[in-house]
């Protein structure tokens, strides 16, 4: 069955934020940080997940995809005009309906929408541990054009 796309109301923010947390759990660095630090003031790496989310939703465009009455995947991003790119800063899908390709619809349907805003561009950012996501955006087009490491220091 096909997706159904569409721009996310306030009413879906609780669905999308456990949806997101839970596709994310196995890969986010937040976590290695919580590994080795401990929370950072208190706050552990799922509810700094959280507040990454409520900044999306307030900040980005996004979108979301449906498969009969729920929500199985998600797409935000922001759009540049003056540079005419766009970046996509999260995909994820439903983890209990992972490899049904609605990655890859949710990621055409992100595109298309920046597309329709007049972007000539798109990029995003993978951790190189997300082979799924990797081999999706390379089979999609993305060029690779950068690598990085995120390093963290406790202050003493």
């Amino acid at each position: 069955m096909p997706l159904r796309f569409r721009l996310a109301v306030p009413a879906d923010y609780p669905r999308l934020e456990e949806m997101v947390i839970e596709s994310f759990a196995s890969i986010t660095w937040f976590r290695k940080v919580d590994e080795l630090f401990g929370p950072l003031n208190g706050r552990d790496w799922r509810s700094r997940w959280q507040l990454r989310l409520k900044s999306a939703f307030t900040r980005q465009t996004v979108l979301i995809g449906e498969e009969g009455p729920g929500i199985v995947a998600y797409a935000s991003g922001s759009y540049d005009p003056p540079t005419r790119s766009a970046y996509i800063d999260l995909l994820a899908v439903d983890p209990r309906c992972q490899g049904k390709g609605y990655g890859r619809d949710m990621l055409r349907a992100i595109v298309e929408h920046f597309r329709q805003q007049g972007a000539e561009h798109a990029h995003l950012d993978c951790l190189l541990n997300n082979q799924a996501g990797n081999q999706l955006y390379e089979s999609e087009g993305f060029q690779k054009v950068a690598e990085h490491a995120r390093w963290w220091l406790k202050i003493p």
